[in-house]
């Protein structure tokens, strides 16, 4: 977890995600890295905590108080948290000693909608910004892993991120084709957390579900053996603690269907590209960025799935706000990557 520190530029770059949320300084790199969740008070909906702080909360919460992400599978779940937790971050950041409000990049995910894009601009308009600007995350990504996103061929990257698969083709600075499903990191969990449910009558928690797939999660055997791990939860037959040993092979079964999403989404971007930028493709290969991405075994599934080769980006988890750190540095630039509402 990175601590926060006072942005000494106005500019910021933001990656706004169902997991976590990451803010850039355009003169000190990125400045804060905390999670998406917010703790509330309920009925009242009082925010008590937001970030590090309500995540150490979420499952062991009293009855009058909620631990919740208010982005859920890449889009806005509940808009008033979600505005306050961003201007929370921003003024986390962002010094109060500013002669000029700031100009903000937010990276939003494809499936989110016009009026979820203005609630983002109006929260960090409300929160001090002089102006905002929305990227799409799969540009991002591509600028954050280098990819050739100006020039006049083909390039495509798969964004896996906590709450959705963002696929798009690139070429000429501009996005050619896309699609995007609400799976992600968040539906593997959720996924894990059912099969052991299901299959082993024991109850863990959203936590113990990410670590399992972090520790033992893979797409095909491993040469060398296969891997195991203790886990720990509540049984639903006598409500006590309990604990057992899951096996790597169960967890690659309980992720069968989130992966086939994955393929398929993939399979279908392709199925509509021109084939002079699946050429360039099939040449330049394909590009796994976020977190998913580092999934063991995901990429050579991909590859044996499409035919094309797959390579995972240098630091998958930060590409987006890589990328949306490049577009912030060179704004005049690159401000054609980019769109503003009202602006």
């Amino acid at each position: 977890m990175l601590g926060f520190s006072r942005a000494l530029s106005g500019d910021l770059g933001i990656d706004l995600g169902t997991t976590n949320t990451l803010v850039y300084s355009k003169e000190q790199g990125i400045v804060l890295q905390e999670p998406s969740v917010v703790a509330v008070l309920q009925p009242s909906g009082e925010v008590l905590a937001i970030g590090a702080e309500a995540r150490a909360m979420l499952g062991r919460t009293p009855r009058n108080i909620a631990a919740l992400r208010p982005l859920k599978n890449g889009v806005i779940d509940d808009l008033t948290i979600t505005q306050q937790m961003l201007q929370y971050f921003i003024r986390k950041v962002v010094s109060s000693r500013f002669y000029k409000k700031p100009r903000v990049v937010i990276g939003v995910p494809l499936l989110n909608t016009d009026v979820e894009q203005r609630a983002l601009v109006s929260a960090a308009t409300q929160a001090g910004a002089q102006e905002v600007y929305l990227i799409e995350e799969p540009m991002a990504s591509a600028i954050g892993a280098g990819l050739p996103i100006g020039e006049p061929t083909g390039s495509i990257v798969v964004d896996i991120g906590g709450g959705t698969t963002d696929v798009a083709v690139i070429s000429l600075g501009g996005i050619v084709r896309s699609k995007a499903i609400r799976i992600g990191g968040a539906e593997m969990d959720k996924a894990i957390s059912q099969y052991i449910r299901r299959t082993h009558g024991l109850m863990i928690g959203e936590r113990t579900a990410e670590a399992i797939k972090i520790e033992i999660g893979s797409t095909s055997a491993i040469p060398g053996g296969e891997a195991q791990l203790e886990v720990r939860g509540r049984s639903l037959l006598s409500g006590l603690p309990k604990a057992l040993v899951l096996s790597e092979q169960e967890v690659r079964l309980a992720l069968t269907e989130p992966l086939a999403a994955i393929v398929d989404v993939v399979k279908n971007t392709l199925e509509g590209t021109p084939p002079e930028l699946v050429a360039d493709i099939i040449e330049h290969g394909m590009v796994l960025t976020g977190g998913g991405a580092l999934l063991r075994g995901l990429d050579a599934l991909l590859a044996r799935e499409t035919g094309i080769r797959v390579s995972v980006a240098a630091e998958p988890l930060t590409c987006v706000m890589q990328g949306i750190g490049k577009v912030l540095d060179n704004l005049a630039v690159m401000r054609p990557v980019t769109h503003s509402l009202g602006h």
